[in-house]
């Protein structure tokens, strides 16, 4: 497996961070009504171990998705209970039944955030596709609440290779308390191939 790739190129990796960031912002601002931004924290080359420990073992509600194309692999949204509430009840709005101070979620919240989820992965997946001047095809989202490190360890826990590509990114609304966090984990010779057919 080759990784390396012309110098000129890295900027790609900004570049697809910041395009899937910014669609996905986009997309949940025109859904929730809220103004969202997205903030692109650290783009890493980084072993799986230390992913499941930067992710930690609080229990979160985990959307993740895979790439059925080239570059295949997955990506993670991961939000707190109370981050998918606000959404939903953004997306909600005065339709339907929510109760904000409620434990777990009603029947229209969880329809909500699975919506929201659609919403997340493709608007993420179509920024990169834009970069990369290519088309990649998704499964649909699964919808998980557990630890965050024991996601990452199903998602990515029996690849051959030690390492992820790890973007941190965080979809905030600076207005609420809503703040999603994204871990993508493509296959890495995949991503390469993909980039070195890119001019620059």
């Amino acid at each position: 497996m080759s990784l390396k790739i012309d110098i000129r190129k890295l900027g790609l990796f900004n570049k697809m961070a910041k395009e899937g960031g910014n669609t996905v912002a986009g997309h949940l601002s025109q859904m929730t009504g809220m103004e969202t931004e997205m903030e692109i924290t650290k783009i890493n080359f980084i072993d799986i171990p230390d992913i499941k420990t930067h992710v930690g073992h609080a229990e979160q509600i985990g959307i993740s998705i895979e790439l059925v194309e080239p570059p295949h692999g997955h990506i993670l949204f991961l939000l707190e209970a109370a981050s998918a509430k606000e959404l939903s009840h953004g997306m909600i709005g005065d339709m339907g039944e929510t109760d904000p101070s409620a434990d777990g979620f009603t029947d229209m919240e969880r329809s909500a955030i699975q919506e929201i989820g659609n919403i997340m992965t493709s608007g993420f997946i179509d920024g990169w596709a834009n970069v990369l001047d290519t088309t990649i095809d998704i499964g649909p989202p699964s919808f998980i609440f557990g630890p965050g490190s024991g996601m990452v360890d199903e998602l990515v826990g029996d690849r051959e290779s030690d390492m992820a590509l790890m973007f941190d990114s965080h979809v905030q609304a600076p207005d609420s308390n809503v703040d999603v966090k994204v871990y993508t984990f493509p296959q890495l010779d995949e991503l390469v191939a993909l980039m070195q057919q890119i001019e620059v």
